[in-house]
């Protein structure tokens, strides 16, 4: 069989088509059943009053109006919300930036560095939890330790922070502990996208008289800026879908002072049964990501430089 001959064997043909959408189908139906049909079944339940013993009950919008309108303890999470994620996605960014500018030199022990870095984001959230309720104990812990200490060195009356009795400390706990597991992935985008900037604007930089800062600032990060604005999608997003972290370390205290909308979904969902309660503030925090990622791509035209528009 020569070329011409095999080719016309294995053209695609206009009636061979639905092949196609026969081998997507397991990807389809699986695709429906997983997750189309749950979201829109979660649509339904938000409209109704269910406890999973009782038949439901059509409420309306009544479950959305109550949430702002009666929920003190939703207007307390969702501002929790808000400062993990105000919090957390600038220091990750920084932190992740600093490093990733520290690993693509060639410095001795450098590949080992970067496993120690990123070997955080493959421990689970349990354990690292765990152990940093165990760093920020007030009477044991390894943080406290070393506080005492230098109290101890410099004759002062140092008193450690009670991280876990007080909100404001318990707040930041929960930040450094988003920190240390999650930088380390980040740190990996940034060093990714710092080894695609071409060198030879370096050595045009360089040969206009540019230091290392001006080089930083006018090369560096206008090329990073696509890896910016993933980067910053990505973590607004899982800012807003914090759960295990406080829920592990604070469970939420002290009072309500570390809990996040997910959390509280929980809570209600399957704490206290209340699936019409849980199914609104599902889609509450879908609409508000929804909104926020829109209005970032909307603003990347205006900072995102892609090479080939430079």
């Amino acid at each position: 069989m020569n070329n011409h001959a095999r080719f016309t064997a294995f053209r695609w043909r206009s009636d061979q088509q639905w092949e196609g959408y026969v081998f997507l189908l397991p990807s389809l139906i699986g695709l429906f059943v997983f997750s189309l049909l749950p979201v829109l079944f979660s649509l339904g339940i938000s409209l109704h009053e269910w406890d999973l013993l009782t038949p439901p009950v059509f409420v309306g919008l009544k479950n959305f109006r109550n949430l702002f309108t009666q929920d003190l303890i939703f207007s307390e999470v969702a501002a929790n919300t808000v400062f993990f994620c105000v919090a957390i996605v600038p220091l990750q960014m920084a932190l992740s930036l600093l490093l990733a500018l520290a690993l693509t030199r060639r410095l001795p022990g450098a590949p080992l560095f970067r496993a120690i870095y990123y070997m955080p984001v493959v421990t689970t959230i349990v354990a690292a939890a765990m152990i940093f309720q165990w760093v920020f104990d007030r009477n044991y812990g390894l943080f406290s330790s070393v506080v005492w200490g230098v109290g101890s060195w410099l004759n002062a009356p140092l008193a450690p922070p009670d991280w876990f009795n007080n909100g404001f400390w318990a707040r930041w706990a929960v930040v450094i502990l988003t920190l240390w597991k999650n930088s380390g992935f980040t740190t990996v985008i940034f060093m990714a996208g710092l080894q695609a900037i071409p060198r030879v604007l370096y050595e045009a930089a360089a040969i206009d008289g540019a230091g290392r800062w001006q080089s930083f600032r006018h090369v560096t990060l206008p090329m990073l800026s696509p890896t910016i604005f993933f980067l910053a999608i990505i973590l607004i997003i899982g800012a807003f879908q914090l759960f295990g972290e406080s829920y592990v370390m604070t469970g939420g205290g002290p009072g309500y002072a570390t809990m996040t909308v997910v959390q509280y979904i929980y809570q209600s969902a399957f704490s206290y049964f209340r699936m019409g309660k849980g199914a609104a503030l599902s889609w509450v925090l879908f609409v508000a990501i929804f909104a926020l990622t829109l209005a970032q791509w909307q603003l990347q035209r205006k900072w995102v430089h892609y090479e080939s528009n430079t």
